[in-house]
């Protein structure tokens, strides 16, 4: 499940993070604190870290330096 993940996230940043308009506001951006995430505390509490960074990333968040806990 850790693998499937991390290769979907390196897919969405290789051909559909690329067409975006917009840019993330954090650092590092969320695909790439998904795979930190995930390769740190595994598939599931990985995956719900990056669900909730995800759902913290909007046009009207401060953004910034936000690591990995």
């Amino acid at each position: 499940m850790k693998k499937l993940f991390l290769y979907l996230i390196r897919l969405y940043q290789k051909y559909l993070s690329p067409l975006k308009t917009t840019r993330c506001p954090y650092i590092p951006t969320c695909s790439q604190y998904g795979i930190e995430a995930i390769e740190k505390y595994g598939a599931l509490k990985g995956g719900i870290l990056t669900l909730w960074r995800i759902l913290r990333c909007n046009p009207f968040s401060k953004g910034g330096y936000d690591p990995v806990p």
